[in-house]
């Protein structure tokens, strides 16, 4: 379990506490030796109850009681917790399918394009693209790697090399797309992805104020460029992850995705 619930970890704690200071007990109040007098915890908070082995003194029947009392709830706790982890799971793969289905969505409709608008105005492209060139052959390693490239890359693309009014016609275009994105509860499960689309919602909502996106002062064309390196930096990570994702489970999707690779100067969906 990469994650366990505090009460989980108190229902351990106290069974645990149940079954060593109970077996003590018993083997001090009743002269049982070590094993059955485990045998005997176990049996009890398992509610199984063979009666092959009984408390014969007051003292092992307070002990008994006291078995009975914390330890049965708390295994039955126990028993409930891993069930309800298990079905947590299962649904939160479900939700983890569904998100990404809408996470190829958006890159099949936007996210791609986006990427390839950006990165021929990036004026340090050159750095990164030969790592951003994914093949069949890639391991889980070459996937990390470049994520710790790109950890430290500087994205410093300037506003004023991009043609503001066509971003924004694009924009507006899948804004629906974009809003049909935030207001999709799975979108919870994918904290960066949803850290994107509020980037590029509020790139678009700048795009669209501005009563003109031409011969802007400078310290506005500074702000803008700010709010698309943001969404361009957010937009290369999620690709990665993205494209690690196609490779693990859908080859068919991902040899398109290579064959259109926004980054792959000689990309081109035609196989020959």
């Amino acid at each position: 379990m990469k994650y366990i619930p505090f009460r989980f970890r108190v229902y351990i704690a106290i069974f645990l506490c149940v079954v060593v200071f109970g077996t003590i007990g018993m083997i001090v109040a009743e002269g049982l030796n070590p094993f059955d007098a485990f045998y005997f915890v176990m049996v009890t908070v398992a509610t199984v109850g063979y009666g092959d082995i009984s408390p014969h003194t007051v003292m092992g029947k307070i002990i008994t009681l006291g078995i009975i009392i914390t330890g049965v709830g708390c295994f039955v706790a126990i028993a409930a917790e891993v069930i309800e982890y298990f079905i947590e799971q299962r649904e939160r793969t479900e939700r983890l399918r569904k998100m990404n289905m809408l996470v190829g969505v958006f890159f099949s409709e936007c996210g791609t394009d986006l990427l390839r608008k950006f990165s021929a105005v990036d004026p340090g492209i050159a750095a990164i693209r030969a790592a951003l060139v994914v093949s069949n052959n890639w391991s889980p390693e070459d996937f990390t790697r470049t994520r710790a490239t790109l950890a430290d890359y500087p994205v410093q693309i300037d506003s004023r090399d991009i043609d503001l009014p066509a971003l924004h016609a694009f924009l507006s275009a899948n804004k629906h797309l974009m809003v049909t994105m935030l207001e999709n509860p799975h979108l919870i499960e994918h904290d960066t992805f949803t850290e994107l689309m509020q980037a590029l919602f509020h790139l678009a909502e700048e795009l669209r104020v501005r009563d003109r996106l031409v011969d802007l002062p400078v310290t506005d064309y500074a702000h803008l460029s700010g709010d698309i390196n943001r969404v361009y930096g957010l937009l290369i990570r999620e690709w990665l992850v993205y494209m690690q994702h196609l490779k693990i489970h859908y080859p068919y999707l991902f040899s398109l995705a290579m064959r259109t690779n926004p980054f792959d100067a000689n990309a081109s969906p035609i196989i020959r």
